[in-house]
């Protein structure tokens, strides 16, 4: 029971300040410059431009087919949390348009900090098992059936459409390379967020004292390790090839223990996005 509120909590949490972030991206750079950002976002950009609708408004109109038709893919709980989304960022997007000032100087500069706080924005809330709605839900369900390609990459394919639309309503090619700016580093901003989450280091350890650093490794700091046997092909002695995947945050302590007990073994190690199995993302 702790552990479900404890989670619906950061979902909220998420959620606020992800909008919070998605919201200010838009009225501070990227509305006030006529960019379209892609997505709903920059659909509804564009739409208010040639409507009296506010941006707001538009992108809760333009939010509520896609809810629906994605209801049956994606279950009620993330749908739900999408729709409460949805919402949120509407009510901001209003919001902050009358109380936020506007960013006018520098279009390009306003390109890439509106991608910036937008990707940040919409990374955390993808985290949580939600999104925004628009084509962020899109994006989400053609993740499902290309999961090879990053939700990222679906996004920016997805936005350029949105851009040429834009570039048709104000007539003014800038725009089109201003957004894709924008959408190129919201989706570079995304990716960077949720493959974050899941980063961790992989280190194999080139030892003839694999023993020693397998009992303080596994018994004394709890860290999983598969043992290789390896055979030098200088010294032609036998050694111990140790593989371990750690988190970020007890890398360092990870390295510092095995060199006190191995000052001269050999390491290297390597990057992994994504980790399945015990104790990192389940299968």
């Amino acid at each position: 029971m702790k552990q479900s509120a404890r989670a619906w909590f950061f979902d909220v949490l998420a959620m606020i300040f992800g909008s919070a972030l998605i919201a200010a991206g838009l009225v501070l750079f990227t509305i006030p410059n006529n960019i379209a950002p892609g997505g709903v976002s920059g659909l509804a950009t564009a739409l208010a431009y040639i409507t009296p609708v506010t941006v707001g408004i538009w992108t809760l109109l333009l939010n509520i087919p896609l809810i629906v038709l994605s209801w049956w893919k994606l279950g009620f709980r993330p749908l739900l949390k999408t729709i409460v989304t949805t919402l949120l960022l509407s009510v901001l997007i209003d919001l902050f348009g009358l109380i936020l000032p506007i960013y006018t100087n520098n279009v390009l500069l306003a390109a890439v900090l509106g991608g910036v706080l937008s990707g940040v924005g919409m990374g955390l809330i993808f985290v949580r098992g939600a999104t925004t709605g628009g084509t962020d839900l899109i994006s989400l369900l053609l993740n499902r059936a290309f999961p090879n390609l990053s939700v990222g990459s679906l996004l920016l394919i997805v936005d350029a459409l949105v851009v040429v639309f834009a570039v048709f309503v104000f007539r003014d090619i800038e725009v089109a390379l201003y957004s894709i700016v924008t959408i190129f580093v919201n989706s570079r901003t995304i990716d960077a967020i949720m493959q974050g989450v899941d980063h961790a280091k992989v280190i194999y350890v080139v030892t003839e004292r694999g023993d020693d650093i397998l009992s303080l490794l596994a018994d004394d700091l709890g860290r999983g390790v598969t043992v290789l046997q390896g055979r030098g092909g200088y010294t032609k002695r036998d050694k111990h090839v140790l593989m371990l995947v750690t988190h970020r945050n007890s890398f360092a302590q990870t390295l510092k223990a095995i060199k006190t007990v191995d000052k001269k073994a050999f390491l290297f190690v390597t990057d992994a996005t994504e980790v399945h199995g015990e104790g990192f993302k389940p299968i």
